[in-house]
């Protein structure tokens, strides 16, 4: 009975054993009554009220009733079957259809349980009248009221299940969401201090080894020519030509270990690139980024390329690259948008992305400034990458009307390139 394959809501244990005792000891009730009183049928209503237990017992402990919805209505027919037989033996039998009430509610769906529940009602009505050998509408009143308290006490506390289910599935698609979050931040906040270390080490040690080795290089060749045999035997100092030469050795020293250093601090920027970057040019990096948001997200997101591509510094792939994370993260979140298009523009003298939506847009004025701790940094990290390349980020959208991000990086005199190839 307590099966959940039989029955459409789970109940707690301890509510189905009250109503096992509740059966149990009505029937016994009825029986002793029945006994007690010498009634012209009491035997009948003895075996009657020994057939309900004997069935009631069947379906209440044999798992193959309870784990079976179509045995478990075969045995609430047979139970008020017997019931019914009790009836006719006693007019007490009218007791037990208020744990009746409970079963066919229970057990049957709402409509044919409804229907059920009333049938149940008229026969103790009935049932009890015919036995008094009269009829009022008091006798209306003990059946009828504990039908309706069935019926309310079943239907409340299966709206009740269902809306606890329904708030378990939020928590928990909640919690899952939250750990998702939390994982996409955590990779955001790796692949950021990722970004930025290779930035340091480049703007860094990379260009301190690599003026060491110029300022080491120009010294070594400021110095005088190693003298040979016969120079040495006409200098007047031969210690001064030995700290001479000691020092020349010192100086091409330096310069290796300068070069090995840079070397290694170059070989550490390229392992700190994005990965969405390795192997690949910015416009496969960006083909791949929509690619991979049209499969995990609810929008088609599309790439284009535009104008004759050509080389460019790893710090301006890397800023294309975050924008158009960034600006395609903010159209999943908050634009509701069915499509989006990322485009890569190469021109004479710059690089342009741009990353526009269909989605609801936004007034650009109203925007809200970070706060520490609540998020918010996209557009301000968006514009910290455009100046750091001597770029301009622009942003346009209106309510209703989709909204636009576009970045454009000069490509002439802006030293990246110079300083990349170092």
């Amino acid at each position: 009975m307590t099966g959940r394959s039989a029955t459409p809501t789970p109940t707690p244990r301890s509510s189905v054993w009250c109503l096992h005792l509740l059966m149990v000891g009505l029937l016994a009730f009825v029986a002793v009554r029945a006994l007690a009183d010498g009634a012209p049928h009491a035997g009948a209503s003895l075996a009657a009220a020994v057939v309900c237990v004997l069935v009631y017992a069947v379906g209440a402990f044999a798992p193959a009733v309870r784990g079976s919805r179509g045995r478990a209505r075969v045995w609430i027919a047979a139970l008020c079957a017997a019931w019914l037989v009790l009836l006719v033996c006693t007019g007490d039998a009218v007791w037990v259809a208020f744990p009746l009430y409970f079963l066919q509610l229970h057990l049957l769906p709402r409509r044919t349980g409804l229907v059920v529940v009333l049938a149940t009602t008229a026969a103790a009505v009935i049932g009890f009248a015919v036995h008094e050998g009269a009829f009022s509408p008091a006798m209306l009143i003990g059946p009828g009221l504990g039908a309706a308290v069935a019926v309310v006490v079943v239907f409340g506390y299966q709206a009740l299940y269902r809306e606890s289910e329904r708030r378990r599935g939020l928590i928990e698609e909640l919690t899952a969401t939250r750990a998702d979050l939390a994982a996409v931040q955590h990779t955001a906040g790796v692949l950021a201090e990722r970004d930025r270390l290779a930035r340091e080490i480049h703007d860094t040690l990379a260009q301190g080894f690599s003026s060491i080795q110029l300022l080491l290089h120009a010294a070594e060749r400021a110095l005088p020519p190693e003298p040979g045999e016969t120079d040495l035997a006409a200098v007047a100092d031969r210690a001064a030509a030995k700290d001479l030469a000691a020092a020349r050795d010192y100086i091409v020293q330096a310069r290796r270990a300068a070069g090995d250093n840079l070397g290694e601090a170059r070989r550490f920027v390229a392992a700190l690139t994005p990965p969405a970057l390795d192997g690949t040019t910015i416009a496969g990096a960006l083909e791949r980024l929509c690619e991979a948001t049209s499969a995990r997200h609810r929008i088609d997101a599309a790439f284009r390329l535009a104008g004759r591509p050509r080389p460019l510094a790893k710090a301006q792939e890397v800023a294309l690259l975050r924008v158009a994370q960034s600006a395609l993260s903010n159209t999943v979140r908050h634009a509701d948008a069915a499509s989006a298009t990322v485009t890569l523009t190469f021109e004479e003298d710059a690089v342009e992305l741009l990353v526009a939506d269909d989605g609801r847009g936004f007034d650009t004025a109203s925007v809200p400034l970070p706060e520490p701790g609540t998020g918010g940094f996209g557009l301000p990290a968006m514009n910290a990458r455009a100046r750091e390349l001597g770029g301009v980020l622009d942003v346009t959208s209106t309510p209703g009307g989709g909204t636009s991000v576009r970045l454009r990086i000069p490509l002439e005199d802006n030293g990246i390139e110079a300083r990349d190839d170092r």
